[in-house]
């Protein structure tokens, strides 16, 4: 006999296409704080958040408020059209959020893809240069520019080219596999220092209009560059004038313990890109920038029917309540501690696990078969996320091999799903190991 589950998975085959990948087969029925039920009536323990956009955690009460008040006002007009205050109150909080002792200007859109667009559109026109700099290991979207941007070929790349021009890639400060096979701190941050031969044999640094990075690499791997790595970076943006954008849509909003990932660095970016857990849930990214340049672009020049709809920056205001207000962030820092513990002692006792990495609760596991050859366990890490499902908890992998196990759990999680959760997680490799 069929469940409600294997019906709609029939009718998802028959009406959606396969390119929107699904992780697990699990359909939705509701949804709390860290734990979601679905249409079978199985409880899930969640540590994926929605791809890292459910800090606050799901449907929490202050966000589902001010959507609904939000709604019965008024759900559309467009900024462009009638403008609202929700828009320009956002605004100003994110202007004040983002680090950096300098006048500050925030535009919003819909998807992190479209907010790393707009950035790049307005470090072109104020710098008046035509090329960008991305990273290796980098995720920036799925648009053509930002796949373009993005690193990884398959899935995300292959068979969509030709792709945008002007854009070029370096090495990223990926310590655990070193591009330039040296070791840290005896490299002195060698990887930051080659951005200056990086514009003798691949684009000259009068072309070139911005580097963009991601303070740690989200589909990438969940790398994280040491200590030097952006002060390093940012001085010789700002020896060649070239505009530094930070891509915080995974790690903003408070996902490491700050507010902003970049400020564990102590650097200021030029323009920072937000989304995903910016609003909870509904659709809603950012530009925050230096003004000369955020403001450079003529009037039209930027914007979209959707960008900024007033229920999404409603839900943000309430965000930002609740993370800064209410002391949620403060809580993501105790569940980065506790993480970073147990992660710790998982990597001692399980010779599978090669590294652990990342800042606060946004942390990852990088599965090798052999510590010294470091050979990717991306079959492992498959099935490690398979059997965890089985079991009860939703999370993640990434990577390039696709063999790093990431958490994005949300904050409110509660210390008996968080050990639920972590004891699943630990029983699922030990079985993996055994296997």
């Amino acid at each position: 006999m069929s469940t409600p589950q294997d019906d709609l998975l029939q009718k998802r085959k028959q009406h959606v296409p396969q390119g929107p990948f699904n992780i697990t087969p699990a359909f939705i029925r509701e949804a709390r704080g860290a734990i979601m039920i679905d249409v079978n009536g199985r409880e899930l323990i969640d540590f994926a958040g929605g791809i890292g956009v459910l800090n606050v955690g799901h449907c929490h009460p202050k966000v589902v408020a001010a959507i609904k008040d939000q709604a019965e006002k008024y759900i559309h007009t467009c900024f462009h059209v009638v403008m609202y205050d929700p828009y320009v109150e956002l605004a100003s909080r994110l202007d004040g959020l983002a680090p950096g002792d300098f006048p500050k200007m925030t535009m919003f859109a819909n998807s992190g893809a479209e907010a790393v667009e707009n950035a790049v559109k307005a470090a072109r026109y104020a710098k008046q240069r035509p090329a960008v700099i991305a990273f290796e290991n980098a995720f920036h979207g799925r648009t053509l520019l930002t796949m373009t941007l993005t690193s990884k070929v398959k899935p995300y790349k292959l068979g969509f080219g030709p792709f945008a021009p002007e854009v070029y890639r370096m090495p990223f400060a990926y310590c655990y596999r070193c591009p330039f096979g040296l070791k840290y701190p005896a490299c002195e941050v060698a990887c930051a220092d080659y951005l200056e031969d990086f514009f003798i044999s691949n684009v000259a640094a009068e072309s070139t209009a911005a580097l963009i990075v991601e303070p740690i690499q989200g589909e990438g791997g969940f790398i994280t560059p040491p200590p030097e790595y952006f002060t390093k970076l940012q001085k010789i943006c700002q020896k060649y004038d070239i505009a530094l954008i930070a891509d915080e849509v995974q790690s903003g909003a408070g996902r490491t313990g700050k507010f902003f990932a970049i400020e564990h660095w102590g650097v200021a970016p030029d323009l920072i890109t937000c989304a995903k857990s910016l609003a909870a849930g509904m659709p809603l990214s950012a530009v925050i920038g230096r003004q000369e340049i955020i403001n450079a672009p003529h009037v039209g020049g930027l914007g979209g029917t959707y960008a900024g709809n007033p229920i999404s920056c409603r839900a943000a205001l309430a965000v930002l309540e609740i993370l800064l207000a209410d002391g949620l962030l403060e809580r993501a820092r105790r569940l980065g501690d506790i993480l970073q513990a147990r992660f710790s002692d998982l990597q001692q006792r399980h010779e599978i696990i090669g590294d652990v990495r990342g800042k606060g609760p946004m942390l990852a596991l990088e599965l090798v078969k052999d510590r010294e050859t470091k050979k990717p366990a991306t079959d492992e890490a498959k099935k490690l996320v398979q059997r965890c499902y089985d079991k009860g908890l939703v999370l993640l992998s990434c990577g390039n091999f696709s063999n790093v196990i990431r958490t994005l759990m949300p904050f409110v999680i509660t210390d008996d799903q968080l050990e639920r959760g972590l004891a699943i997680l630990e029983e699922a490799l030990h079985e993996i190991e055994k296997a």
